[in-house]
């Protein structure tokens, strides 16, 4: 078994083990409203694995998780591959999951065949850098099933202050 499947399945491991929860970008495992699709709950496991990889900081397990072409969007910037986020925000993402809570308040998701997304809203608290966190945050992953499961192929994280009227 190759590096980045056993990575894979440690994280899937782990999810297996824990009450199902949601996550969202701030990287912190709560129960959410919303309905996934039955056909999109094994995708919605690697969306949670993925946060949980984050989290940890097992940096190895999260980009095991994405596909080498993902495209990740965020705040209006954007990282066109694996080795781009990994070489760019990967390591400031891990830290800010880390140092953050969050709370899903809703998540939806569909597959149809080997496509799948995720959409999921929340709020993420806490401190990172010596400054307070308190942010409403969105999230959309576009998984695509391969041979050895779902890889996330697209990400767009967006968040405001709560205080901000949409």
């Amino acid at each position: 078994m190759s590096r980045a499947s056993l990575a894979i399945a440690a994280a899937v491991a782990v999810l297996a083990t824990t009450p199902a929860v949601a996550q969202d970008h701030a990287h912190g495992p709560a129960h959410a409203a919303g309905s996934v699709a039955a056909e999109a709950a094994d995708a919605a496991t690697v969306v949670d694995a993925f946060h949980a990889a984050l989290k940890a900081g097992d940096t190895a397990a999260v980009l095991a998780l994405l596909a080498p072409e993902v495209m990740i969007f965020e705040e209006g910037g954007a990282e066109r591959s694996r080795d781009e986020y990994a070489s760019h925000h990967l390591g400031s993402d891990a830290a800010f999951a880390a140092a953050s809570e969050a709370v899903v308040a809703r998540r939806s998701g569909w597959a149809d065949g080997d496509v799948a997304w995720i959409a999921s809203e929340g709020r993420t608290t806490g401190q990172f850098n010596g400054r307070a966190v308190d942010r409403l945050t969105t999230e959309t992953m576009v998984l695509k099933r391969h041979a050895d499961g779902w890889r996330i192929h697209h990400i767009h994280w967006s968040s405001r202050a709560p205080s901000q009227a949409h």
